[in-house]
């Protein structure tokens, strides 16, 4: 996930206009995950690694019914949970996370998330991706979660340029005014995921393109 070019930082009133921009097209952002409270979104999440949100919100329609709790979930077993999302690329090794961090819900934390990073980082499946999407979607607290997307968005618009995730993630959390820093994780992943694509930036509807690093920018397609 490194990047091999280095790309010169925005300055702070070029990171202002852009979070001001993003604000005023989508003031309430939302994740594409499906889930019915902290629990199914954890779940959602650690089934979201490596897949696609919709095919995670398919397969998780009938399980989140069946199994909208820890409790369900243990009951369900391995093999029941297995059935559910075999649709989802490691459905085995997710089901069996899915089903020790379920066990591990109940006999510690009394069958609810919990709200510390390190609680959540200590459950099966659980890594600081997965841990920061709960904190922001589910605990409103200001982190951002850098998936593939958020990192080529950090790195090629000169937002928070970065060796690896981790720094990127830093450097986000430093750079980004506060007042929109609980929202940052949600824009910036949707811009990555539809607008700043990997192999093929939409630079020419790009609402943020007059301030990003970017060069050259792609050209809207001939007609």
């Amino acid at each position: 996930m490194a990047t091999s070019k280095k790309t010169r930082q925005l300055t702070k009133a070029e990171i202002e206009s852009i979070f001001a921009r993003f604000s005023e097209i989508d003031p309430e952002p939302k994740g594409e995950l499906e889930y019915l409270n902290a629990f199914t979104l954890l779940v959602a999440v650690v089934l979201s690694a490596q897949a696609t949100d919709a095919g995670v919100n398919k397969a998780t329609a009938k399980l989140f019914r069946v199994a909208p709790n820890p409790e369900a979930m243990v009951a369900l077993g391995q093999d029941g949970i297995e059935e559910h999302i075999k649709t989802i690329g490691l459905y085995r090794n997710k089901a069996k996370n899915v089903f020790a961090l379920s066990q591990k819900l109940i006999a510690e934390h009394g069958g609810e998330v919990p709200e510390g990073r390190a609680d959540l980082e200590a459950l099966p499946g659980v890594g600081r991706k997965t841990a920061n999407v709960v904190l922001n979607t589910w605990f409103r607290q200001p982190t951002i979660a850098v998936d593939t997307h958020l990192f080529r968005v950090g790195n090629r618009t000169g937002l928070a340029p970065g060796e690896t995730p981790l720094a990127v993630e830093q450097a986000l959390i430093k750079r980004v005014p506060k007042s929109y820093l609980l929202n940052a994780h949600h824009w910036l992943i949707l811009h990555g995921r539809y607008v700043c694509k990997a192999r093929k930036p939409e630079c020419w509807r790009c609402v943020i393109a007059e301030w990003c690093r970017f060069e050259p920018k792609t050209p809207a397609p001939k007609a």
